[in-house]
């Protein structure tokens, strides 16, 4: 029998960390290869997936591991209320590139303009899954595949194509930028192949990718609000798309 805790420590430093019961959920359900899943309890831990995810009840069960809590808490940062944690093979980016770059378009990209917060960009990417999205791209710093981003996508990384990449590097197609001076989005309707760019709450749009913009959209607002949170603005676009012609498949 392997020994989770010291197979952990050998992939922790390369792997995808999935902090929680959904996470892991939703990893399994989109492919993600598991070489490592613990729990508290691994009883527990079961009888939620026959509750919430019994298509991958089986394979947790192939998958879990149970460790005292002391060991567990050694592995995560922020112990989860599940007490479930599993580490997940990230995508190639070689794959990932060319999942982005793979033409015709039946959904947008989402692009993150230098964004701040990991917790927003989480939710984004949950939010881009739903609506089946090709992809969600980051430019600047942030990782998107931080812990604390993949927390905050439940898993769903998995779910789509994230990757980080520079505005020079950004997918092919029609790039729809949110800005508080672009047209009113009530009256546009954006196509499959959109590239759909998010400036970060504090500073907006880029100089770079302002000036590789090629329609500037605005969500309504009332006047003297100064700005939605990102994620409901990348949900508020989404759905625009979504209602227009696009869905999630």
């Amino acid at each position: 029998m392997t020994d989770p805790v010291r197979d952990w420590h050998r992939l922790a430093d390369t792997a995808v960390l999935l902090d929680g019961f959904h996470a892991l959920k939703h990893a399994l359900r989109f492919g993600a290869e598991v070489p490592v899943a613990v729990a508290v309890d691994r009883g527990a831990a079961l009888a939620l997936a026959d509750e919430l995810a019994p298509d991958v009840r089986d394979t947790l069960d192939a998958l879990l591991t149970e460790v005292e809590r002391d060991a567990y808490a050694a592995l995560v940062p922020r112990p989860h209320p599940t007490a479930v944690a599993a580490l997940a093979v990230r995508p190639s980016r070689e794959a990932d590139l060319a999942a982005l770059a793979r033409t015709p378009r039946s959904a947008p990209v989402v692009v993150l303009d230098q964004p701040r917060n990991l917790g927003n960009a989480g939710a984004v990417i949950r939010l881009a899954a739903g609506f089946g999205v090709t992809g969600v791209v980051t430019t600047g710093t942030l990782d998107p595949w931080h812990p604390t981003v993949v927390r905050g996508g439940a898993g769903l990384h998995f779910a789509t194509t994230v990757e980080r990449l520079t505005v020079a590097e950004l997918p092919e197609g029609p790039l729809f930028a949110l800005d508080p001076e672009g047209e009113d989005i009530r009256g546009l309707k954006l196509p499959d192949d959109a590239v759909l760019a998010f400036g970060s709450e504090r500073s907006g749009l880029s100089a770079e990718l302002r000036e590789r913009t090629d329609h500037l959209v605005a969500l309504p607002m009332r006047p003297q609000v100064s700005s939605y949170n990102l994620a409901t603005s990348v949900a508020m676009t989404l759905y625009h798309w979504s209602a227009t012609g696009g869905a999630p498949a």
